[in-house]
């Protein structure tokens, strides 16, 4: 794109900070500062500057928003709402999104450092999308009439749980804090969420739009803060129902310890990956593989759960499969994020900067080959940018092959036999999402029901939509958000019996 909408975000971003990006927490409709005080900087990893001064919400400030949400769930001011006007609000909710896409998507490229394209094109539309479907799936989920003589009659509901605390990441804050409270206001609940403290913004604003939609004050309440504050805080709350968590396998294994010393909430992990992608020598479109591989693996900078990070290629393939991954992997050098051309962005973090390295330098010193990248990027900009890296020679004993990196570092491993390649797959602590790369159908059948994950993408890598379930096994975690599965966390079945006498 000319230079001229390089300097047009520019400018936007700018006037947005110079106007004073609103910080504060939002509890039962109103922004309030931290109890005791506290802020902690907002950096764009995009220059390392501080864009925000944000409340650094704690113990104290998660047992009001705890209590704002417990007071709008018992007097029923959204739970007693009829499913077509709770439809009403989630739907004007994401028409405000829409509404207000440029300013979202630039507090999300300001914040975690992905390019505006990818905000403006996906994050924004599939967060309003998501908001939007379940909202209009409420009025569209019956319950049940079990089956019983003449003489009683066994209904079969569905209420909400109560309060939920979502906790959310940092590297899609807009559309994860869509995936958990889509559902859980579609099915009546009030929620706390609780989004990272390295991309806060978009999710205080998220809360002022949905107030603005006519979501109830009390129903949907932000806390920023850190893990080890907020976040502990609500996952060991007392009056706290369930918990939605995505992040890490090691704190997901916290919110299960912190269930199990308080309450007993329900808690529903979506954790860490290290997703196989299997190009078998079969395919016949090996560039639309190597792009889509590519392209799959460094979107968002390589920070996602699902990416494909390990690449198995079949032996006979993968000498020439190799070579067009080093071809395009120059495409993805990483450049401002604000540019609309600019296809890699910014790692989140300088420690996020520094994991990266340090895996990086693990497959070297392993003994993996590194084709391409391999080392930081545009240092002249104070911000954090790592090269595209792609490794060959990857055994899966490795270091790089095993542990999730969450940065641009694609592994290949090399294969010889479809059973190796399902075995080398499966060897994994994560099952998250996985892909095939085959024109055999009964290869494509045996393959996908073979591997231990919980999507498979065949001949395509992350096509899917709200549509249906995104979670894992193993230790990717449990529970499922998006689509009408989602509601399960959200919901407990309640049965009533009743006895009907005869005349």
């Amino acid at each position: 794109m000319p230079e001229n909408f390089n300097r047009i975000w520019r400018q936007h971003a700018a006037d947005l900070i110079a106007r004073g990006i609103d910080g504060r927490m939002v509890i039962d409709g109103r922004r309030w500062n931290a109890v005791d005080g506290s802020l902690f900087d907002c950096v764009s990893p995009i220059d390392g500057k501080v864009i925000a001064r944000v409340a650094r919400g704690k113990a104290a400030d998660i047992d009001r928003a705890v209590a704002s949400a417990r007071a709008a769930f018992n007097d029923r001011r959204w739970a007693g709402k009829s499913p077509g006007e709770r439809k009403k609000v989630l739907v004007a909710f994401a028409e405000a999104m829409r509404a207000a896409r440029d300013e979202l998507a630039l507090l999300e490229t300001l914040d975690m450092g992905k390019p505006i394209r990818n905000s403006l094109g996906t994050d924004v539309p599939a967060a309003a999308r998501c908001i939007q479907w379940f909202g209009e799936a409420t009025d569209k989920i019956y319950d049940e009439i079990a089956p019983t003589g003449d003489d009683a009659l066994a209904l079969v509901t569905r209420q909400p749980v109560g309060v939920v605390g979502a906790i959310v990441p940092w590297n899609y804050p807009m559309l994860m804090a869509a995936w958990k409270i889509g559902p859980a206001l579609a099915a009546g609940n009030s929620v706390v969420l609780k989004p990272s403290e390295k991309s806060p913004l978009t999710a205080l604003r998220l809360a002022e739009l949905a107030l603005e939609a006519g979501l109830p004050e009390g129903v949907l309440n932000v806390v920023p803060g850190y893990g080890h504050e907020a976040g502990e805080a609500l996952a060991l709350h007392m009056d706290v129902d369930a918990i939605g968590f995505t992040g890490s396998t090691r704190t997901g294994r916290r919110m299960l310890e912190y269930s199990s010393r308080s309450n007993l909430k329900r808690v529903y992990n979506e954790l860490g990956g290290k997703s196989a992608n299997i190009v078998f020598a079969d395919f016949d479109d090996l560039d639309r593989a190597a792009e889509t591989a590519i392209g799959s693996m460094f979107y968002n900078q390589g920070e996602s759960c699902n990416a494909p990070s390990r690449l198995l290629v079949q032996d006979s393939i993968a000498d020439a499969f190799v070579e067009k991954l080093a071809a395009l992997t120059p495409k993805y050098h990483p450049a401002d994020p604000l540019d609309p051309d600019t296809v890699l962005g910014a790692l989140v973090d300088e420690t996020q900067t520094q994991t990266v390295l340090g895996y990086i330098q693990s497959g070297k010193d392993e003994g993996a080959r590194c084709v391409v990248g391999g080392c930081r990027a545009l240092e002249h900009t104070g911000g954090q940018y790592v090269a595209p890296t792609v490794f060959d020679g990857v055994k899966n004993s490795m270091k790089i092959a095993r542990e999730e990196i969450f940065g641009p570092v694609l592994a290949v491993i090399r294969f010889s036999t479809e059973a190796e390649a399902i075995a080398i797959a499966n060897d994994s602590t994560y099952g998250l999402h996985a892909g095939v790369w085959t024109r055999n159908l009964d290869r494509a059948v045996r393959v996908s029901r073979a591997l231990q994950v919980g999507t498979v993408h065949v001949n395509q890598y992350d096509e899917d939509d709200i549509t249906v379930p995104f979670g894992g096994v193993k230790q990717s975690g449990n529970g499922r958000d998006k689509s009408l599965h989602a509601f399960d966390k959200y919901t407990e079945l309640k049965t009533t019996w009743m006895r009907i006498d005869a005349q």
